[in-house]
């Protein structure tokens, strides 16, 4: 049944009845008995509120200086925002890494999942590609680790980064990591230096798929580690990619060849050298010729074959100043007319000579 008029009424009486409105204004006018604790704590709770309030609203200052620091460096210049503060903050670099200039990189071709460092040139320690077993290199390898850790100590103002993915299928490990572990466990710092108390100029960067990815990937984890960006580059890998490295990457990157430096050690063998400059020129220095950032064709299809467990680097987060270059694919090239190179800035366009 429909509320009645008289009913509608006779609540809208309960709700302005003098009454009623005079017992609760004199409750809200009585005297309480709140002692001096009472408003004691209340005070505090207030206060409280206050500081979390502020310190939400204006950040952490170590986490606003880096933000600083991060739009100085070009991130703002490029259009594009900086790395998250709950990241930054969670980073605290010594001062020693943070001055460093160069950077040294050590491309990794296998994986070393060995526990006596004694035993390293054994092949059932190692993963490896079959033709990398008819090359015998693990020789090589070795000494393009051992290299790295001589010129790291060399220069004080050095970073090494040992370079390579989660590539092979039947191994959990990366390149990378593989190479510094065996690194440490040869003493190849010195005999302060070990797994347990790591040298503190060289690190690993795991995400890295070939060879453009190696220095790319590496420039991206020297920024990552130093806060900043390299002014020189020395790359350690195979004589026979020289060429790939220097004429190819170094333009890819628009980094100047005066500060570009290739180490390239080959296997003492003749033959397999011989046969390694002959595979370059077929599967390496021509497709990228045509293909400078390796994200089209058989090149693309070798990234997705040494991607077995569909890993994804974090590079658009830590360096989003060149999130642009990471992304970067121009369309291939028609005969005759010359290849693209990404046009966008670079946060080492003003740093490197």
């Amino acid at each position: 049944m429909l509320p009645s008029f008289a009913q509608r009424g006779g609540h809208h009486a309960r709700l302005h009845n003098p009454t009623i409105f005079a017992s609760w204004t004199q409750k809200l006018q009585t005297r309480a008995r709140v002692t001096n604790l009472a408003i004691l704590l209340g005070a505090l709770v207030c206060a409280c509120s206050l500081l979390l309030n502020l310190s939400y609203i204006f950040g952490a200052p170590d986490a606003q200086q880096k933000l600083r620091e991060i739009r100085n460096s070009g991130g703002a210049r490029s259009g594009v925002s900086a790395p998250p503060a709950s990241i930054l903050t969670t980073v605290n670099r010594d001062r020693r890494v943070r001055d460093l200039q160069h950077l040294i990189v050590v491309a990794g071709h296998a994986i070393w999942q060995g526990c006596t460092p004694q035993e390293r040139l054994h092949e059932e320690d190692w993963v490896l590609e079959p033709i990398q077993k008819e090359q015998q290199l693990l020789g090589t390898f070795f000494k393009h680790i051992s290299k790295g850790a001589e010129l790291a100590l060399q220069d004080p103002k050095s970073l090494l980064v040992f370079s390579g993915g989660q590539t092979r299928a039947s191994s959990l490990e990366t390149e990378a990591t593989s190479y510094l572990r065996l690194a440490h466990d040869t003493s190849l710092f010195g005999a302060t230096y070990n797994s347990s108390a790591p040298f503190p100029r060289a690190t690993s960067e795991t995400f890295a798929l070939d060879s453009f990815q190696n220095v790319l990937f590496s420039i991206a984890r020297f920024h990552e580690v130093t806060g900043g960006w390299p002014r020189r580059i020395t790359v350690i890998s195979f004589g026979a990619k020289r060429k790939r490295f220097v004429e190819l990457h170094a333009q890819a990157l628009r980094w100047p060849n005066t500060e570009f430096v290739y180490v390239g050690i080959d296997p003492e063998e003749g033959t397999a050298a011989a046969d390694m400059f002959k595979g370059e020129q077929q599967f390496g220095y021509k497709p990228y010729s045509t293909d400078l950032y390796g994200c089209q064709g058989q090149l693309l299809e070798k990234r997705r074959k040494r991607n077995p467990f569909h890993r994804f680097h974090p590079y658009y987060t830590s360096s989003p100043e060149i999130s642009g270059l990471l992304d970067f694919c121009p369309v291939p090239p028609v005969r005759n007319t010359r290849v693209v190179v990404y046009d966008g800035h670079l946060p080492w366009t003003n740093i490197a000579p």
